[in-house]
């Protein structure tokens, strides 16, 4: 049997054609015999006219199969809509067959041959694909033996169409459904059993399951999150069908099923955004973005480029990132959209300058900036120059170059700062907030918002890659916890927000309840099907250590300095009313701080900073590694 399979399979497309041609006339004339035996109730030798009748349908049916596609369809996966085809396509040929009969009068055809004929093209002809269907495919003669059993969640037609997929799989073997609607309990779907999440455990543990397939691609994100928190107990690899927009041009293929992404753990639906918002400060017109080649960067790039803007300008001080993103943005093939990559750094005044005049920048996203808090306590000098310096430079420039909008992405680490990286981004704040009291055309507004899933140096990949390693997971402590945000979702955040500016403004992401760094990691690890290595369970996979909170950093971050809140055309996004100090008192502690950073002076750094930003609580001694003693 098997060879037989293997032989019709490896058959050109051509040659299936012919076969299936000649297969099919073959039927056609046996069908009408059998149709008139069945009539006259004994077995009927055609001759003369009625035998030409006989062998003359074949000529009527395969014109009319090939013009409703019958041998375009690949058997080893035709469908109903497939078999839909086949019935109006018999349908059609028997009628014409049984007219032409008719017309030209030929002796001896009951009419009720003509009916008896459709209803047995109808299974014959259907009822071969269906078999063809079922014997072509290699499942059918191989035993499951090294195959993995799965569970899929979700009997909806999603879940049926994955189904359909692991069928022709060589790795998966579909053992059940679950699902949460009682009425399809203990029911079966082609044969496989719908079961209560109840028995999901039980189900996990007689039959070795090791990969549960979430088919749930209409379900809430917070639905979701219930059900995959309670998964996580069981040692189980998770994996999920993309969403409903995402399968809108496809069929359901095992291919789809992806990684549990973190962001289904947070358990937060995604607000629609205010397309109006959105294109006010970018459409047709000329944006420039700072730092285009980081994480935030590259996703305003993205982002901003759908929005159709006159010019976009990445300006990125590493030549990597910024040919990464230069090439990306070219495959995006938007017409009328001209894309300019410059290498430079925001510290060269004169340069920026001469930048935004030369495109006629309209407006900066300024997200240039050192911000990963352990370097930037080592490397105090030139997370000063660079975070609070270089803002600074940036936003002269800007208005120099006559900028209407300058939008700068801060940081939860900027209140109430532990350490410099925190502290140098309040100060670009307090910068950007001086300038806006003075009467420049330039309108300076601040987005604040926490940590961004999967963006450069997040625990996120780093979690990825210690369980690809096979461990240990590393949390600084136990009680850490953070804000989190997708990355796409802040930064469409973050352009509402810059468009809703009057000057000096600083907005304020809502980043929900903050998450345990444990909690993540523990569900990163359970979800990947393997267990935690720990004392009460020493046959587990992948240890948790404890390494001690970094040089400046805490427990917790915060988003607001003060209670001055008042909400905002969106609902994720806070206007917060905070204390700052005018230019005139800033620019000489500036300039100072300016000074001691050039010459590495670090003490007089530190005293500075805390100047500026008195609300600076450093955690850790000067580290910097060109400390002058």
């Amino acid at each position: 049997m098997k060879n037989i399979t293997n032989n019709l399979n490896q058959l050109n497309r051509t040659k299936k054609q012919i076969f299936l041609m000649l297969l099919d006339s073959l039927m056609l004339v046996i069908i009408i015999f059998l149709a008139f035996s069945i009539i006259l109730g004994y077995w009927y030798l055609p001759t003369g006219n009625i035998l030409s009748i006989m062998l003359f349908s074949p000529i009527i049916a395969i014109p009319i199969f090939i013009s409703f596609g019958i041998y375009r369809s690949v058997i080893k996966f035709i469908g109903l809509r497939g078999f839909w085809s086949i019935v109006q396509a018999v349908s059609l040929y028997a009628a014409i067959w049984g007219l032409i009969g008719y017309m030209i009068s030929i002796e001896g055809i009951p009419r009720s041959v003509i009916l008896i004929n459709w209803m047995l093209g109808i299974i014959v002809i259907g009822g071969s694909r269906i078999f063809a269907r079922w014997f072509l495919n290699d499942k059918n003669f191989k035993s499951p033996k090294g195959k993995k059993n799965v569970i899929i969640y979700g009997a909806g037609s999603a879940g049926m169409q994955l189904s359909q997929s692991l069928e022709l799989s060589k790795e998966y073997n579909h053992l059940a459904y679950i699902d949460d609607n009682e009425i399809l309990n203990s029911t079966f779907i082609n044969n496989i059993k719908v079961y209560s999440p109840r028995q999901i455990a039980y189900l996990v543990k007689k039959y070795s399951v090791k990969d549960v397939f979430l088919a749930l691609p209409s379900v809430s994100r917070k639905e979701k999150n219930k059900i995959i928190s309670n998964l996580t107990s069981l040692p189980i690899y998770v994996r999920s069908l993309p969403s409903l927009s995402e399968l809108a041009e496809g069929k359901v293929k095992v291919e789809d099923l992806r990684e549990i992404n973190v962001n289904d753990l947070l358990g937060r639906e995604p607000v629609a955004p205010n397309e109006n918002l959105l294109r006010i400060k970018i459409a047709s017109k000329v944006v420039l973005i700072t730092g285009a080649g980081g994480s935030i960067g590259s996703e305003l790039a993205r982002q901003i480029i759908k929005l159709k803007p006159r010019k976009i300008i990445l300006f990125e001080i590493s030549e990597p990132a910024l040919y990464q993103i230069d090439q990306e943005l070219k495959n995006y093939k938007i017409s009328n959209v001209e894309v300019f990559p410059i290498l430079g750094s925001i510290v060269h005044k004169q340069k920026f300058q001469n930048i935004c005049e030369y495109f006629q920048v309209q407006t900066i996203y300024h997200a240039a900036a050192y911000k990963h808090v352990p370097l930037v306590e080592y490397n105090q000098a030139e997370g000063v120059i660079n975070n609070s310096i270089g803002t600074m430079l940036a936003s002269q420039a800007a208005i120099a170059a006559g900028v209407k909008t300058f939008v700068l992405i801060s940081t939860d680490k900027a209140v109430r700062p532990t350490n410099t990286m925190g502290a140098t981004k309040r100060i670009a704040e307090l910068v950007l907030q001086a300038f806006s009291e003075k009467s420049y055309s330039t309108r300076f507004t601040m987005v604040r918002f926490g940590n961004v899933l999967d963006s450069s140096g997040s625990v996120i990949p780093l979690f990825k890659k210690q369980i690809r390693d096979g461990g240990p997971i590393t949390v600084t402590d136990k009680e850490i916890v953070r804000y989190f945000m997708t990355i796409p979702e802040a930064v469409e955040l973050v352009i509402q927000a810059g468009a809703m500016g009057k000057g000096g403004d600083v907005f304020v992401l809502d980043m929900g309840k903050q998450v345990k760094i444990i909690d993540l990691a523990l569900k990163m690890i359970q979800l990947s099907g393997l267990k935690v290595l720990d004392d009460q369970n020493p046959d587990g996979d992948i240890e948790i250590k404890y390494t001690g909170l970094r040089p400046g950093e805490k427990l917790f971050e915060e988003l607001l300095i003060g209670e001055n809140v008042s909400a905002t055309e969106n609902k994720l996004i806070k206007r917060a009313e905070e204390s700052m100090i005018a230019w005139s008192e800033l620019e000489p502690l500036i300039n100072s701080l300016w000074e001691a950073s050039l010459s590495s002076e670090q003490e007089l750094i530190r005293e500075l900073i805390v100047k500026i930003v008195p609300d600076f609580n450093p955690q850790s001694p000067i580290v910097d590694l060109l400390h002058r003693n």
